[in-house]
């Protein structure tokens, strides 16, 4: 699963700080490879600018093939605690700029690629290492939910589609705003499931919260032991499980969404029942 940062209320993404752990890698390796203090200085300089560049450049990748969700509110593109990131795109441009700097000679050439080719590995095993393996949890299913009407729901019913799990509740501030995002994302997507699983809070407080703020959600569940939140999100709210057709957890993610950085995972999670429909014995 791809887990969070937490730092007191804020939740920031794991890739970001994958990011920027490459990047002070390629700096401290540049500063052991070339002992000479001015040309240390000149290569570390070289360095914080290719991961400012590769920074943005990820970002803003990641706001042009979802620029659609950002035009309501463009100042969601400031927002970068949505996880919304386009690494390989960011990584292109560094490099990029380092051979630019390696073909107009203001820096030690081995140094600069042994720095960034050290700091490229550093992000490519790191997210390797953060993709989550499709597995099954059969303590999903063991999770005792029921629906509005008090009755008992069992989560396997949703398996034969694509699953999206929003764990929730009404005091939760991030919930709440990005509620907005779920509701659209449900009416947009109908190949896909969508459910709203409540932590722990009264059916009143519920129904009271659904129909001031969303009245048009489907499937919204309340697990009263907050039971998912425990075992998926380590008590962090909110949280979001992405499950495939045969209801493996694919992702999950801890921290606010927006509308953007939701659809990016919606995709990601269809592709991923698709791939999963042409392996034969994929769903046994």
């Amino acid at each position: 699963m791809s887990p969070a940062i937490r730092i007191g209320p804020l939740v920031f993404p794991t890739e970001l700080a994958v990011l920027i752990v490459a990047g002070l890698v390629a700096i401290v390796a540049a500063r052991l490879i070339n002992r000479r203090q001015d040309e240390a200085a000149r290569l570390s300089t070289v360095l914080w600018r290719a991961l400012i560049i590769g920074l943005l450049v990820a970002r803003l990748a990641f706001v042009w093939r979802y620029r659609n969700s950002y035009l309501p509110d463009p100042i969601n593109i400031l927002d970068i605690r949505d996880g919304g990131w386009n690494g390989m795109a960011g990584l292109a441009a560094a490099w990029v700029y380092a051979l630019a700097v390696v073909l107009r000679r203001h820096a030690p050439r081995a140094a600069l690629l042994g720095a960034l080719a050290l700091a490229s590995a550093t992000w490519l095993g790191g997210t390797r290492w953060l993709t989550p393996t499709p597995q099954a949890h059969p303590e999903m299913t063991d999770i005792f939910v029921h629906n509005m009407n008090g009755a008992m729901a069992d989560l396997s019913d949703f398996r034969g589609k694509p699953t999206v799990i929003n764990l929730w509740a009404s005091w939760c501030p991030p919930c709440r705003r990005e509620m907005p995002a779920f509701a659209a994302a449900q009416a947009a997507n109908p190949d896909v499931n969508f459910v709203f699983l409540n932590q722990a809070e009264a059916k009143p407080e519920v129904t009271r919260f659904l129909k001031d703020h969303a009245p048009t959600l489907r499937n919204v569940l309340i697990d009263p032991g907050a039971e998912a939140s425990r075992e998926f999100s380590n008590r962090g709210l909110p949280a979001t499980l992405f499950l495939d057709a045969q209801g493996r957890v694919i992702d999950v993610r801890v921290g606010e969404l927006s509308a953007a950085s939701l659809a990016q995972r919606v995709e990601a999670t269809r592709a991923a029942s698709a791939r999963a429909a042409d392996v034969p014995g994929a769903g046994d």
